[in-house]
């Protein structure tokens, strides 16, 4: 009798990204800048000094060390893994048992339920409010109501471009103190709202925090957990011992130390968002072409239109990649060029 794959792999497909050659990416909410020439020198000095033939730092101390003071947090509640989801994976593999019940909202980062359901772990999905938002009150009473061990979510979240305010999260950790909170921070960075510094004071509570967005290194794949010392014992225990490789460490270090420039960058991102989301507004004003445009806490836009398919399909043709789900398309701010760019082609969209 020949092999078969079993049940949770026999219908997964691979990540299919958008591929192929576009001038502007505004499509993965990646930073709009590459590193200039005086960053990728400092990063060539360091990578050239490093011994290949040994293996990498297992604790990563280097860039959690710089991780510790850009963000001002002890070093010794953070865990480094291979980019968030290799982080998630961990946790939800690690952290509850088949059968346990782990919460999740629509619409959320499509990876937190792939990996639950891939570790054989229940997942119950709380419906978000019509307008997009989290009735707190609400998500507390769907994980109680579920006998739910643990809840995760993003905050500001992707797709939606929405966030709660410090005080709504605080009162779903409190309220939920026999649950494990996992609370994505990928895009806090552009936002005013975080609970990082707060971490301590919870005993069921981890922050994940992301290089891919602010930070402008989505081609390192770098990812942090922030939590108390019990729970970050227990995930520098469960992780792979070299999870990440040297050249990776020493990029994120050298780059993580770079506080004014790191700065200059989320502002730019910040106002660049906030220009485009106004002239997204201008469009709709003009041609009454959209049902709703969110305003974002984060760098991308949301869009609510039927006209969703049409859209990304006219904006390829011209070479611009953006995102698409069934009723939306989003937007990554780019530079001004590569915003302005998107505006005209959206214009010349709907004045035919």
């Amino acid at each position: 009798m020949s092999y078969k794959l079993n049940k949770k792999l026999v219908n997964l497909v691979p990540y299919d990204p958008i591929t192929g050659h576009y001038d502007i990416r505004l499509d993965a909410n990646e930073s709009c800048f590459n590193l200039n020439d005086a960053l990728k020198a400092k990063i060539n000095k360091s990578i050239s000094q490093i011994d290949f033939n040994r293996y990498p730092d297992c604790l990563a101390k280097a860039p959690n060390k710089a991780f510790s003071e850009l963000y001002n947090i002890p070093e010794e509640i953070i865990s480094s893994g291979n980019g968030s989801d290799e982080l998630i994976s961990i946790i939800e593999g690690c952290f509850f048992e088949a059968g346990d019940t782990i919460v999740n909202v629509s619409h959320d980062f499509s990876m937190y339920e792939f990996y639950a359901q891939l570790y054989e772990v229940k997942v119950a999905t709380y419906q978000k409010e019509a307008d997009l938002t989290i009735d707190p009150d609400k998500l507390i009473a769907f994980c109680k109501e579920n006998g739910a061990k643990g809840l995760i979510f993003s905050n500001p979240c992707n797709p939606t471009s929405l966030g709660l305010d410090k005080a709504a999260v605080r009162k779903i950790i409190e309220s939920l103190d026999d649950v494990l909170v996992i609370l994505d921070e990928a895009y806090m960075d552009f936002w005013d709202q975080s609970i990082l510094s707060e971490v301590n004071n919870y005993d069921n509570l981890i922050i994940l925090k992301t290089c891919s967005k602010a930070i402008g290194l989505a081609a390192v794949r770098f990812g942090f957990a922030v939590a108390n010392k019990t729970i970050t014992n227990a995930l520098r225990a469960a992780k792979s011992p070299y999870n990440n490789d040297t050249v990776a460490q020493t990029i994120v270090a050298d780059i993580l130390s770079e506080k004014e420039y790191l700065k200059e960058c989320r502002d730019i991102i910040v106002a660049n968002t906030k220009k485009l989301y106004g002239d997204i507004l201008e469009i709709d004003k003009k041609y009454s072409c959209f049902e709703k445009i969110y305003e974002p806490c984060t760098n991308f836009v949301l869009i609510k239109t039927d006209e969703f398919e049409k859209i990304y399909s006219f904006m390829l043709e011209n070479s611009i990649a953006i995102r698409k789900f069934k009723g939306f398309i989003r937007i990554t701010a780019g530079t001004e060029a590569e915003n302005a760019r998107f505006i005209s082609i959206l214009d010349r969209y709907f004045s035919k």
